[in-house]
């Protein structure tokens, strides 16, 4: 059984920084892509950041490039979503989802196993 359990969500000012985890369990950790989505309360599920485990290529969405990185530790099955300089427009909970593929994926409905999330709450 796949599991994805993200923890690291936390009330936050403005300007500060979180990391979020996303532990995987149930798959070869190689051989999935892995993204990280928030959605906002009454707003659609957006993509924030997605990595191929096996190279290691990342991509992020526009509205936290140069802000949030996505990485992964392939030995712990764990891949992270470092958040810097946090806005209020970053509260949302967020998504860790893990896809059957070794390649960048960006749409939700091409993902497989989904995390329950982990709520971020930035204040201004």
């Amino acid at each position: 059984e796949v599991q994805l359990v993200e923890s690291g969500g936390a009330p936050v000012q403005a300007g500060g920084s979180l990391r979020l985890s996303c532990a995987a369990s149930g798959v070869t950790f190689d051989d999935v892509a892995i993204g990280w989505f928030r959605q906002a309360s009454g707003k659609e599920r957006e993509g924030v950041a997605c990595i191929v485990n096996r190279d290691g290529r990342a991509s992020h969405a526009t509205s936290v490039k140069g802000r949030f990185t996505i990485s992964r530790d392939n030995a712990k099955n764990t891949v992270y979503l470092q958040m810097n300089s946090l806005k209020p427009e970053d509260t949302a909970v967020y998504y860790c989802a893990a896809a059957l593929v070794v390649v960048a994926v960006r749409r939700s409905d091409e993902y497989d196993y989904w995390g329950q999330g982990t709520q971020v709450t930035v204040s201004s």
